[in-house]
């Protein structure tokens, strides 16, 4: 019996009761919240769970020590020289931008001290009228908002400025500052010096630029003309004494930048004072044409200088559809009996009808051979100027038409470009070019506004005319001062050749572009002219002529030395 009790003690012993016993009867038990872990018991992390988290410790420091190795030994120098530089600012020193002087040293771009840095000088530009168009302006230097530059340098924007900056601009310099870990200026050098842009004499007489631009805004204010251009070119160089774009800009405020009202007001003027009108106005030429077609026709053999034909004030065209309502073409006066200079000098409308698209047994040039001495003579392409936005204008032909209006040429478009009209355009500057080219035996010259040394000459093509064919046209310019529609510029100082032209605009034909073109002396020419007063009301009698007899008669008194032989 103690035995059997002994043994039974011993086996309760070996059967201890496990907490996890205890709790598994208590899962029953319904107050204990299990989403809170209420009736479980915590267990010891596990060994492997050490062991993955040394690791990872380790692979960081292992990394870390890696990066410190690149960063200080083998990258070290490099970043060193990196540091070193953090310290060390280099700043530009601005060169002085070169200075524009006309072709007799008058200053009309240069450079002044600036009140408000430092740094750079301002660009400061003559108060002379006129100069907008060749001078143009510049933008200044540059800086983002912590006072860096990022545009170091002067940059044109506009005409000479532009087209030149390489040559304006000059090598800026550069300065080293040395500042501490505060900002503070330890030292400062100078690493390289600036170097200055070069000069430049522009080929213009300011004192004729200026003056005929005056002579311009007058007429323009007086009159009503919405704008006007002007060219004066020497026949022999291809320099340009003097370049008139009617209305200007002030190229000091562009330049500036300050005054946003002006600059606004300027870009939105319906006269459009941006406008270079010498190289990108494109006018109705009217019959400044004349005498190039005169000359194609003397070229083509289809008629002498000496033939007449007669002006009635109009030239009629049956209708073979309807005999009653006959073509008219008309003419603006009853010319009579003219021959080629008498019809130069008279402009009878008339006799270029005829000899432009042919009339009963007189033999028409055809468009195709009109457009062909056109571009002889420059018209229909540009004629390399370096300035800016030049247009080469149109010459009308079919596939013009075809293009534009999508119908077929006919008779009458051919008389109406005979005398300049329908969808003719061309610049002042290509007018100046082909009127040169007449006065200097065919040389078709490629246009300057830089001086020349050595009175260098840019020849652009020979015509090939007869210089026999070139004088008649000479001659009917003469004629047209001295008894003709130029009579105006029959002064007694010089003796002048000339072809005016009157360019009907608008539907009702209520508005006229005024021209003028011609060449002095006449007897061994050296200057051509060309000018044009721009959408004048029609009933008015001053335009081209009277600009350019203003202008001759101020030069003959204040720059007669134009005039010598």
């Amino acid at each position: 019996m103690v035995i059997r009790k002994f043994f039974r003690k011993k086996r309760r012993r070996q059967h201890e009761i496990s907490p996890d016993e205890i709790f598994a009867e208590a899962t029953n038990v319904s107050h204990f919240n299990t989403d809170q872990f209420e009736g479980r018991i915590e267990k010891p992390i596990a060994r492997n769970t050490f062991i993955l988290v040394g690791i990872f410790v380790l692979c960081v420091f292992t990394f870390f020590l890696m990066r410190m190795y690149f960063l200080q030994v083998y990258k070290g120098e490099r970043y060193a020289q990196i540091s070193e530089n953090n310290r060390l600012d280099s700043t530009p020193i601005f060169s002085e931008r070169g200075i524009i002087f006309d072709r007799f040293d008058q200053k009309l771009a240069w450079n002044i001290p600036n009140v408000d840095t430092s740094d750079y000088s301002l660009r400061e530009y003559t108060d002379m009228s006129g100069l907008a168009h060749v001078l143009g302006y510049v933008t200044l230097p540059a800086t983002d908002s912590l006072g860096r530059y990022y545009q170091t340098n002067f940059v044109g924007k506009a005409a000479a400025e532009k087209v030149f900056n390489d040559v304006l601009t000059g090598e800026n310099g550069t300065k080293i500052v040395e500042t501490n870990a505060l900002g503070d200026v330890l030292s400062e050098g100078i690493i390289n010096d600036p170097r200055p842009g070069e000069n430049i004499n522009l080929s213009v007489d300011s004192r004729i630029q200026n003056k005929m631009y005056d002579v311009m805004e007058e007429l323009a204010n007086d009159v009503g003309f919405e704008g006007g251009a002007g060219v004066i070119i020497d026949i022999h160089t291809g320099e340009i004494l003097s370049l008139v774009s009617y209305p200007e800009y002030n190229v000091q405020a562009f330049s500036r930048g300050e005054d946003s009202s002006y600059i606004s007001e300027v870009l939105n003027d319906p006269k459009k004072p941006l406008l270079d009108r010498v190289v990108s106005g494109l006018y109705a030429p009217g019959s400044v044409v004349k005498p190039f077609v005169a000359v194609a026709a003397l070229s083509e053999g289809i008629i002498s200088a000496e033939k007449e034909i007669i002006s009635t004030g109009s030239l009629v065209i049956p209708n073979p559809y309807t005999p009653s309502q006959p073509t008219v073409f008309k003419d603006w006066k009853a010319h009579g009996a003219v021959d080629m200079r008498k019809a130069i000098a008279v402009s009878s409308d008339v006799y270029f009808y005829e000899i432009g698209g042919g009339y009963e047994d007189q033999e028409g040039l055809g468009i195709e051979r009109i457009e062909k001495y056109m571009r002889l003579f420059g018209f229909g392409e540009g004629t390399g100027i370096v300035l800016p936005g030049e247009l080469s204008g149109t010459i009308p032909n079919p596939e013009w038409k075809e293009k534009v209006f999508n119908d077929e040429w006919r008779l009458g478009n051919t008389y109406h470009t005979s005398i300049g009209q329908y969808g003719f355009q061309v610049t002042p500057l290509q007018e100046v070019v082909g009127t040169a080219a007449l006065a200097n035996g065919g040389m078709l010259l490629e246009p300057s506004i830089i001086r020349s040394k050595g009175g260098y000459t840019s020849v652009k093509r020979i015509i090939d005319i007869k210089d026999e064919y070139l004088q008649v046209a000479r001659e009917g310019m003469r004629l047209a001062v001295t008894d003709g529609t130029a009579s105006g510029l029959d002064v007694s100082y010089v003796n002048i050749a000339a072809k005016t032209g009157t360019a009907e605009l608008g539907a009702r034909k209520d508005f006229v572009n005024s021209w003028v073109v011609g060449f002095f002396p006449y007897e061994e020419p050296k200057y051509a002219f060309a000018v044009v007063m721009e959408n004048g009301p029609v009933d008015n009698h001053l335009g081209g002529v009277y600009v350019m007899r203003t202008l001759l008669d101020w030069m003959h008194i204040n720059v007669s030395e134009y005039f010598s032989l």
